[in-house]
């Protein structure tokens, strides 16, 4: 397909690559009112777009801030510390995509989760309108395994959040979907195998 076809196209052609696009994105203006959102985004939000729509960033992910005030998300006294909403109003000051990297409490029915967000605000010009590509990705779990993972000293079994005690093979799968195959050092191999190790030298 060249240049010119693709051009054919038009938006057609976009809002698919925006469909597509594993995951949550959000077409915000400067306020970070919801413009449109991906399936990624409907799905992690598990509501009807049109739900959605033309509310404040914080309203639509249920931040802890937006109902402190009557003005609703961005008015609160700590909104001024909101990671989403500072990304997008540097992306749109500075003109270029901003990242950064948030611990964010949300509600989920009456309890609060806390989780970690990598999130990146580009900005584009649309109707002669400037909004903003606000992509949010979930990293609570890779950053988990970078801290410190309680692990028995003896069997070498991981504890997970709920205080379940996992074989390092499980944990990893069951968290970061990672297999293993399995081999034997050379350490393990003349400890265990005595006979056979020194054979094969």
């Amino acid at each position: 397909m060249n240049i010119d076809n693709i051009k054919n196209l038009g938006s057609d052609f976009f809002r698919l690559i925006f469909e597509v696009i594993p995951l949550p994105i959000f077409i915000v203006d400067e306020d970070v009112v919801v413009c449109s959102i991906n399936s990624e985004a409907q799905k992690m939000l598990d509501v009807d777009p049109a739900q959605v729509l033309y509310k404040r960033g914080g309203e639509v992910l249920h931040c802890i801030h937006s109902t402190e005030v009557p003005e609703g998300c961005g008015r609160a006294p700590a909104c001024k510390d909101c990671a989403i909403r500072n990304a997008v109003n540097e992306s749109f000051k500075g003109g270029k995509t901003h990242r950064s990297r948030i611990k964010a409490e949300l509600m989920s029915g009456n309890k609060v989760n806390e989780i970690e967000l990598l999130i990146t605000s580009a900005p584009f010009t649309f109707d002669d309108k400037v909004l903003a590509l606000l992509i949010l990705e979930d990293i609570t779990e890779l950053t988990a395994l970078r801290s410190i993972i309680p692990i028995c000293s003896n069997c070498k079994k991981i504890r997970d959040d709920q205080s379940y005690w996992n074989s390092i093979e499980d944990y990893f799968s069951k968290f970061l979907g990672v297999d293993f195959s399995h081999g034997m050092c050379p350490d393990c191999a003349k400890k265990l195998y005595p006979k056979f190790y020194n054979k094969s030298l």
